[in-house]
């Protein structure tokens, strides 16, 4: 077996990039100076795990290799846009789950070095692995100043998986920065996210707050959100890296839900929400996840109030929260 093998390998299985790393401890500075700032929020599944996504020999016994690969999800001219006036939702939550979408070949290709007597640890953005250092590191491309890793064809449309091995491969050469002087995705974040260059404080990320916690979103953050449902684009729409990325070529990941309407949401029931949202990442937030931040971002207008009534008494403390700070805003 060789690096040219796995790539090829790669290619056959639907991957875009394929790049490999000689597996080592990651220096912890950057990893530590963003829990130590607590630009993590604090997620406690970041945190448990830091000595493994460190050190790739904690998850595999010998581990010399570390193989990325990944797949673009890059808008292409069929896709359709935002409708004006509805919430959005963030490009890549508009198809299939990626994580299923990724790990299926990720498994095979992990299944394909077991052929050959490697140990293989093979995650897609749930396991203990840092992927955009290693993604760097193999070559795929940059950590850029929004903290997404962009490759200069496909730009920064990228989904990451990541396979700690014990096989002896040929590694690529670390790929240099080339955001250059440009820092266009600072400025164009909405809640101002991005406290330095490649650093994302989750405390502010409308990414973080409308996938990952269930309490009542900040007001003077939800007031900037600019309609964001689940996920936000902002930094990277601006990048010059994504002007000239060709379209995703992966079928399942091509994007088909573009909005949601307010009404529909705040009518959503449980049952709903699985039928509607099943195999897609919106699933991740739920319905009541989704429910809570329609109520939080949501225009107010007489009929939000007048619908926000009758969710005062929802079991889901975060929207009960949130219409119960509309009727009280309501009645001052």
């Amino acid at each position: 077996m060789t690096s040219e093998q796995v790539k090829a390998r790669a290619r056959d299985l639907g991957f875009d990039l394929c790049g490999i790393a000689r597996a080592r401890k990651l220096d912890p500075a950057r990893f530590d100076r963003w829990t130590s700032n607590d630009w993590d929020a604090k997620l406690s599944y970041v945190r448990e795990r830091r000595a493994e996504r460190l050190d790739p020999s904690r998850l595999v016994n010998g581990a010399l290799s570390v193989i990325v690969v990944a797949a673009s999800y890059a808008p292409g001219p069929q896709d359709p846009e935002p409708i004006t006036g509805e919430l959005s939702i963030a490009r890549y939550a508009r198809g299939r789950d990626y994580h299923n979408v990724i790990l299926k070949p990720a498994r095979k290709l992990a299944a394909w070095l077991r052929s050959f007597g490697a140990q293989v640890y093979c995650e897609v953005d749930t396991g203990a692995v840092l992927e955009k250092a290693w993604a760097q590191e193999a070559g795929i491309g940059w950590i850029g100043k929004n903290g997404c890793l962009i490759n200069e064809r496909l730009g920064s449309w990228l989904l990451l998986g990541a396979l700690v091995t014990d096989a002896a491969l040929e590694p690529d050469a670390p790929h240099p920065d080339r955001c250059g002087e440009c820092a266009l995705c600072i400025p164009a974040c909405p809640t101002d996210a991005i406290p330095e260059p490649r650093y994302v404080d989750a405390r502010k990320c409308i990414a973080c707050h409308t996938i990952e916690h269930r309490d009542p979103i900040p007001p003077e953050l939800a007031a900037r959100f600019e309609g964001r449902l689940f996920g936000c684009d902002a930094c990277q729409d601006v990048c010059p890296w994504n002007r000239r990325a060709p379209p995703a070529t992966l079928v399942p990941l091509r994007a088909r839900t573009p909005s949601l309407a307010v009404d529909d949401l705040l009518a959503l029931t449980q049952a709903e929400a699985r039928r509607r949202f099943e195999g897609t990442p919106l699933l991740r937030a739920g319905r009541d996840g989704l429910v809570r931040t329609a109520l939080a971002i949501a225009p107010r207008t007489p009929e939000l109030r007048a619908r926000s009534a009758q969710l005062m008494d929802d079991p889901a403390p975060g929207v009960a929260a949130e219409a119960h700070r509309i009727r009280g805003h309501h009645t001052q």
